[in-house]
């Protein structure tokens, strides 16, 4: 299969992000000045600045960087935001978006994966950023609402609470659809969307604009 820009240098992050379409110069520079190897299990270092997923703990796998520098310029972050992310990995996307966001939210389901992220942005002298331990897909109530919302587990719809704890006006990044066949789509809650209106509303933000779906490179 395809790879996008192989090679050892930082940059090449940088090329893979603009060659999906990124050009947020803000996206763009913090790519530049987090270092992936620094969020990467230790055996898989001298592969950090490969745009390809790295195996972590738990069966799982990070998410390509450029489909996630898609996901991040999909939020349109000024540096102003409150932002809620479910599902860390090994924390590269944290990383990010604290450095384009206020404050980061952050939870994930398994303890020494939250632990790992709280060891590693710590090494890098990352503070706005607060490391939960649970089910993401409720939110986290005692700190909304969000200006956004970032998912990194496919699911069929939009969990309720995470929409009911999304500003109006604010954006949401997540797979949709079954695992290996999804869609990563960008919804924004409309004015019009009730306050108490997610499970009429099948659990899903009613799109203003209508959800764009997110190309997913190539490996």
């Amino acid at each position: 299969m395809e790879r996008h820009h192989q090679g050892t240098g930082p940059e090449n992050l940088t090329v893979a992000a603009q060659a999906v379409g990124v050009t947020d110069p803000r996206v763009l520079e913090a790519i530049r000045c987090t270092p992936r190897a620094a969020f990467v299990p230790d055996a898989y270092a001298t592969r950090a600045c490969d745009d390809a997923p790295i195996p972590i703990p738990h069966h799982q796998v990070t998410t390509q960087p450029s489909l996630l520098a898609a996901i991040i310029a999909a939020l349109g972050l000024t540096g102003a935001e409150e932002v809620f992310e479910v599902g860390i990995g090994y924390d590269y996307q944290t990383a990010l978006l604290a450095r384009l966001a206020a404050r980061v939210i952050s939870i994930d389901i398994w303890p020494d994966l939250a632990e790992q992220t709280r060891r590693n942005l710590a090494g890098q002298g990352i503070g706005n950023v607060m490391v939960l331990t649970g089910d993401g897909t409720g939110g986290a109530p005692d700190f909304a609402s969000f200006d956004a919302i970032v998912v990194s587990a496919a699911c069929p719809h939009v969990p309720p609470p995470l929409a009911i704890q999304l500003r109006i006006g604010g954006r949401l990044v997540q797979p949709v659809g079954p695992g290996g066949g999804e869609d990563v789509v960008l919804y924004q809650k409309g004015p019009d969307w009730p306050a108490a209106g997610a499970d009429r509303d099948g659990g899903k933000l009613r799109p203003a604009p209508r959800p764009v779906r997110l190309p997913m490179p190539k490996l």
